[in-house]
This record gives structure tokens, C-alpha cells and sequence, in this order.
């Protein structure tokens, strides 16, 4: 075919290759990640020499110190601010108030400090701290991408998991972490259940399997030991708990949980004097900045109540235990369930048995209170079984049965099981027990007993559901099974109380 002259020629480009100059620099971002790369290589194939302090260079490779934490892992962080994380961490292992003022002067001290601003995020979701929970997350997230080891970016990222689902991917991520780094004291402390947090499980046999787990990773240290005691009072192995707990007192006599692991030993086996005594004073000389006050003061007004003294008990609630000084879930937990103990064993008890074990017994301060205190979303869309089952105890104090009713349904629609089943039980124990029928409350509080355990919490709380089971035995005219019961107890423990209501129920009977 005949090509017209007079035509242009065809003109032709020369073709690029990918990856020649002509692309390769023509991108800023990639000439800055190239560089970054080839940096990193050349640091770890042929790093600069270090000027020591007299002024020779020295070559080869040098592993940069960093502080360590009371348990000797690393943090990446300046010295100043590791010795004031390390304060904080110390008073919350001691059960001591004021962590979270520390942990805030160590992340303004260091703001890229990741593990600092996790441990913020922790206290403020579980530990009942004022701290901005988001705002501290995100920028333990941010700190941990700049700058930041593997077990630090792990811990930052089951803070997070716990923040979203502290029950479900929260806890599997805080136990997986554990596995790996058991000597982690802020994600054991989150984990093991204890006044301080609520922890990953609320089946004792669990709780103490992760417990005594740890026992290759911490040895002797006192911290440890006094998780330990608690365990094996939980396990009512009370000398085994004793003696743990005064080994740890001698070595570190600050320490809260080997003081909680002591008075439970002491009202478990009806030392209620001395106990109350010993706690008192502990309180007013090692534990005076002890954290969770009011659990302490719950514990003494047990020990006070089990010896039939309420005037101490009325007194030690006003003074420590009433609101505005308790708020919040202590509120509910610690005085809410002593105003409702109070009455089912003895101000409520002589009109419910027709005795007078309690002759001119008045009745304890009103609940309305520190049900304000407490707060409407604790005491009415209760998250966890224990927390749920107190709910249900204050509505019953303050004898709010529409109220009560409300938090049954909701305890019936939980994802808990033991929500779902135990806990909707007892509410259905006290809404019958509201009304009167004396017999039926009682039979529900007799069937759900055994399944108490799955709540969570320690003996000595979980003990109000059978004082509220005597009461209701009592009002039903069933003083045979409350006094089977009462011996039962008195044969596990010396008490007082246990045995004015039982010398009252059997003169009673032998009429």
C-alpha cells in the first residue's frame, strides 16, 4: 500500500519501565520510605558508633537501657516518668488511693508513654477512677504505634478489647495476654477478682486456677502471696490463708489484700472481736491511705453485727459508710446489703419469729439514700451477676417491689446465665417475700443456694441470701428448718447472733 509523503511521520515514545528513576523519584513519599528503609538496614548491618562519656567512639551493636517496672519489665519511657507509673502501680497493688494521680503525673511527664495512658484507661473503666477512659485509650493507642515494645502493644490493645467487652473478648484477650506476660501486674490485677477489679471469671475454681498459675512467675513476692492468702480463704482453707496473709503483712504491712484475706479469715472462723479490733487498727496506722475504705468498714460492722452490737454497727455507718462519703458501686455493695442484713437478723427478727431475741432493737437507717448514691444505672441495668444480685437486696430494703420487678425483667433478658437464672431467681425470691408469701420465698431462696458460687464475690457477701432465707423460714412459721439451719452454722462457727436466734427459736419450740 503506497504511504503518502506528504503526510507527518508517525512519532513514537520511548516506553518507561516500572521502577526506573524516572517514577521512583518523582514520588516524595517513596524517596522518604526508601530512605527510612535503607536507614534501618544499614542500623542493623552497620550501626553508627556511640561516644561513651570520656570520648572514645566504640562500634558494633548496643542495646539502649530503659526503666523497668516493680516486676523488672521494661518501659518506654523516661526515668522520671517509670518512677511515677511505678508509684502508681505500687499503691494500686498496696489497695492504696491515689494510683491514678500518679499514673497522670507519668503520662504529663511522658506523653508518648503508652503503657501510662493504658493504665488510666483501666482504673477509669474498672477501677472506679475519675479518668477519661477514650481520650486516655486513644492516646495509649497512638503512643503505642511510635513508640513501644511487644508486650506494651498487647496490653494496649486488651485495655481496648476491655473497654468494648470486658466480659466476653475482653477477658480472652486479657488472659491470652497473661500467658505470655504473667509478671504484667496492672493486667493480673485486672484480672483476678478482688476488691479492686472485677476480673475475668466468676467461677471460684477458675479464679483459683489463674491464681495459683501464677505462682512460677512470682515466687515469694509479697503481692502475690497476698492474692494467694485470699484464694485459700475462698477455698476455706483458713490457716493455710492466715498464715500467708501475715507473711506478706511482715514483709510489706501495707498491703490491702493480704488484709482483706485476713479478716475474712477472722469472721470465717467467729474471731469477730479480735477481728474487728485488728482491723481497726491496721486501718488507722499501716492503712491509712488505703483505697475501698468503705469494704474495710463493712468487714468491722460484720464483725460487730455477728456479736449483736448495732449501736457500734449504727455508728461505724454513719461515720463511714453512709452517704455522701460512700457512692457508687461500694454503695450498693458494702452499705445497701448492711442496711439489709441489718433487719433480716435482728431488727426485723423478733417481729418475724414472734420472740425477743432483740428487746428494744430499732429499726436501722433508711436505703433510699444510698440508692441515690449508688445511681440509677447501676441499681437498675446492672452488667455483671454480683453487682445484679446487691440490686436486687437495696430495692428489697427499701421495699420498692415495682422497682424490683423492673430489675427482674431485666435480669431475665441478660446474656448472663447466672443473671438470667440465679440472680432472677432471688428476685423473685424477695418480690414473693414482698408479698408476704413467707413460703414461697423461702422455698426459691432454699432451691437457688447452691448455684450462689456462680454470682462471684466472697462467702461472707454471698452469706445475705441465707440470712435473708432464715428470715423468711421464720416468717412462715418454719422454725424447725431455721433452727436446723442455725445449727449447721454454729457447727462450722462460733457467733453471737447465731445463737441468740437460736436460743430464741428453741424456748420458742419447746412451748
Amino acid at each position: 500500500m503506497a504511504v503518502d509523503s506528504r503526510s507527518s511521520p508517525r512519532r513514537t515514545e520511548p516506553s518507561v519501565q516500572i521502577g526506573a528513576p524516572v517514577e521512583s523519584t518523582a514520588i516524595p513519599e517513596i524517596r522518604s520510605q526508601a530512605a527510612q528503609l535503607a536507614a534501618a538496614v544499614l542500623g542493623e548491618i552497620a550501626p553508627e558508633p556511640r561516644r561513651l562519656a570520656d570520648g572514645r567512639l566504640v562500634g558494633g551493636h548496643h542495646p539502649v537501657a530503659r526503666p523497668r517496672d516493680p516486676l523488672g519489665l521494661p518501659l518506654s519511657t523516661t526515668a522520671e516518668a517509670a518512677a511515677a507509673y511505678n508509684a502508681g502501680l505500687e499503691r494500686l497493688m498496696r489497695l492504696q488511693s491515689g494510683a491514678d494521680e500518679k499514673l497522670l503525673e507519668a503520662v504529663v511527664l511522658d506523653p508518648g508513654f503508652a503503657v501510662g495512658h493504658a493504665a488510666l484507661a483501666m482504673l477509669g473503666h474498672e477501677g472506679g477512677s475519675s479518668a477519661d477512659v477514650a481520650a486516655s485509650l486513644e492516646a495509649a493507642r497512638r503512643a503505642s504505634r511510635e513508640r513501644g515494645d511487644e508486650r506494651e502493644r498487647s496490653l494496649v490493645d486488651v485495655v481496648g478489647r476491655r473497654v468494648e467487652d470486658v466480659r466476653r473478648s475482653g477477658a480472652t484477650a486479657l488472659m491470652n495476654h497473661i500467658a505470655s506476660h504473667p509478671r504484667d501486674v496492672l493486667a493480673v490485677s485486672a484480672a483476678v477478682p478482688t476488691i479492686a477489679f472485677s476480673g475475668v471469671t466468676d467461677i471460684q475454681q477458675e479464679a483459683w486456677e489463674l491464681v495459683e498459675g501464677l505462682a512460677p512467675a512470682y515466687g515469694d513476692h509479697w503481692w502475690y502471696i497476698s492474692l494467694l492468702a485470699f484464694t485459700r480463704q475462698d477455698q476455706s482453707r483458713f490457716d493455710d490463708a492466715g498464715l500467708l496473709a501475715e507473711s506478706a503483712l511482715e514483709c510489706e504491712p501495707t498491703s490491702g489484700h493480704a488484709v482483706h484475706a485476713q479478716t475474712h479469715v477472722m469472721y470465717e472462723t467467729g474471731r469477730h472481736d479480735a477481728g474487728r479490733a485488728w482491723l481497726d487498727n491496721w486501718v488507722a496506722e499501716s492503712g491509712r491511705a488505703a483505697s475501698h475504705r468503705a469494704h474495710f468498714s463493712w468487714h468491722a460492722a460484720l464483725h460487730e453485727l455477728a456479736m449483736g452490737d448495732t449501736e457500734a454497727v449504727r455508728q461505724r455507718y454513719y461515720t463511714q459508710l453512709a452517704p455522701p462519703t460512700v457512692s457508687g458501686v461500694r454503695a450498693l455493695i458494702d452499705s445497701a446489703s448492711l442496711l439489709w442484713r441489718w433487719v433480716v437478723t435482728t431488727s426485723g427478727w423478733d417481729a418475724a419469729a414472734g420472740t425477743t431475741a432483740f428487746p428494744g432493737e430499732t429499726a436501722p437507717p433508711p436505703v433510699e439514700c444510698v440508692l441515690d448514691a449508688a445511681g440509677s444505672d447501676l441499681v437498675d441495668r446492672p452488667e455483671t451477676p454480683f453487682v445484679a444480685l446487691h440490686s436486687a437486696l437495696a430495692l428489697a430494703a427499701a421495699d420498692d417491689l415495682t422497682r424490683l420487678a423492673r430489675l427482674r425483667a431485666h435480669c431475665a433478658d441478660s446474656s448472663e446465665l447466672a443473671v438470667r437464672t440465679t440472680v432472677a431467681t432471688v428476685c423473685d425470691a424477695l418480690l414473693a417475700a414482698g408479698e408476704r408469701e413467707w413460703g414461697r420465698a423461702a422455698g426459691l431462696l432454699t432451691d437457688v443456694l447452691p448455684g450462689l458460687p456462680r454470682i462471684g464475690g466472697s462467702a461472707a457477701q454471698r452469706e445475705i441470701v441465707e440470712e435473708t432465707l432464715l428470715y423468711c423460714l421464720v416468717s412462715d412459721g418454719q422454725a424447725d428448718r431455721a433452727l436446723a439451719l442455725l445449727d449447721g452454722r454454729l457447727d462450722r462457727r462460733p457467733s453471737l447472733l447465731d445463737h441468740r436466734r437460736r436460743d430464741s427459736l428453741g424456748s420458742r419450740l419447746a412451748v
